[in-house]
């Protein structure tokens, strides 16, 4: 006896009409979308036009003073007409569309510098090609849906014309009301198949063709990330000298002042232990509570120089710890973090210690939270307050020096603190 195929057995699920009727609606919100795009891509075109044409006036100009001067002021209003486009693009897109423009400064500099930047050129090159793909890209979008509009006005006109003016689609010509029924609403259902691949596809190439030419070149970001790293390295170079210096100040004036005066008053007990037995006694004992300041001095550097409770309890307890001994209640949100660099976790237990001061020093605040958490190779710190807000960088509250020692982990600081509060510090490190 022949075994049954075991496919025989299995269940025949009918499609999920569901969900193709959601993809049917995803993709015409697209094509709507893409429809938005290309007519406001369009509306860019005059725009485009008398752009070029004022910066190609005041080019043609720069042979004399007046167009040297008027010069920049053209190319700007040519980067807000580009500016307009990235906008766009990066709307369509989902991700940023870049651009850096060099410095200017000066009034007969501003020109040069204009005409030396890649950027200027770029968004020059764009209008006038724009002039010509905007058109030509939006064309067979407002084609399609001219189409789409026709077929379905057709049923209620289809009749009116004498029969020398026939309707055809395809060659079909619609003369009566079968072929209105049947080949109409296939020609509709053709065309919009065709629309809903074709509008989006031109909206993209619009988009990745701006962002093509207005996304700054890589030599410029190059040179940009190079001049950052430089501010940072400088930036971190000093305060590492400043810690230096402080800590030898804190040896020199502290603990090195109080060894001298140990040692003195040692040999002063030890000429004394013969003829003043009590006298040295007592030198002996003043010694010895000088050593046990001496001694603590000398862990409150060490702590300064790197906390030794990051190596006992990492980080989460670390800036436990600091919550507890602030004056003001605070929350703490640690969760997920494990064991970061040394480097990095002394970074962040000194932000959080210098944030949390300043709350208790000038907020006036209630209550403060610290929230920290890790992704893509970042530590992300965030300090909140609710107290009177209007935070000053320039008014020596340690905030300068928390964007300093973030700046030399390729870190980002943000500072919210509009007057009347809350105020949110935000500080990212990198990990790696």
């Amino acid at each position: 006896m022949r075994k049954p195929y075991a496919g025989m057995n299995r269940r025949i699920h009918p499609p999920n009409s569901l969900a193709f009727v959601g993809g049917i609606v995803r993709r015409a919100g697209r094509g709507a979308r893409g429809t938005g795009h290309l007519l406001l891509s369009l509306l860019l075109v005059p725009l485009c036009a008398l752009a070029l044409l004022q910066f190609l006036v005041s080019l043609l100009l720069s042979v004399t003073f007046v167009g040297l001067l008027l010069l920049p002021y053209t190319a700007r209003v040519n980067r807000a007409v580009a500016g307009l486009a990235r906008r766009l693009a990066s709307h369509w897109l989902g991700r940023p569309v870049e651009a850096r423009y060099g410095p200017r400064s000066g009034i007969l500099n501003r020109a040069r510098l204009t005409l030396n930047d890649p950027m200027t050129w770029r968004d020059t090159g764009w209008l006038a090609l724009h002039l010509v793909t905007g058109p030509v890209l939006v064309a067979p979008a407002l084609a399609l849906w001219a189409v789409l509009g026709f077929d379905l006005s057709l049923p209620f006109w289809w009749w009116a014309p004498p029969p020398e003016h026939t309707v055809d689609l395809i060659g079909v010509p619609i003369d009566n009301w079968f072929r209105v029924i049947v080949v109409v609403p296939l020609h509709f259902a053709a065309v919009a198949a065709l629309a809903l691949v074709t509008i989006p596809w031109l909206a993209s190439a619009d988009a990745h063709l701006a962002r093509l030419i207005l996304t700054a070149p890589e030599r410029v970001r190059l040179a940009e990330r190079v001049a950052q790293l430089t501010e940072t390295r400088a930036a971190a170079l000093d305060a590492h000298g400043a810690e230096l210096r402080r800590i030898e100040r804190d040896l020199h004036d502290g603990a090195q002042a109080r060894l001298v005066s140990i040692a003195m008053r040692l040999g002063i007990a030890e000429r004394m232990m013969v003829s003043d037995p009590a006298g040295a006694a007592r030198l002996v004992s003043e010694a010895r509570q000088s050593t046990e300041a001496t001694m603590t001095e000398l862990r409150g550097i060490i702590r300064g120089m790197y906390p030794p409770i990051l190596a006992d309890r990492g980080l989460p307890g670390a800036v436990a710890a600091l919550a507890a001994g602030c004056a003001v209640p605070v929350t703490t949100s640690t969760d997920g973090i494990g064991r970061l660099p040394a480097a990095v976790e002394a970074a962040a237990y000194f932000i959080v210690a210098e944030a949390l001061t300043n709350v208790a020093r000038h907020s006036g605040a209630s209550s403060a939270s610290v929230r920290l958490s890790e992704a893509d190779g970042r530590l992300t710190i965030v300090v909140t307050d609710d107290g009177r807000g209007a935070a000053d960088e320039a008014a020596g509250t340690g905030l300068s020096g928390i964007r300093r020692r973030a700046a030399a982990f390729d870190g980002r600081t943000d500072l919210a603190s509009p007057p009347g509060g809350p105020t949110t510090l935000t500080v990212e490190l990198l990990c790696g």
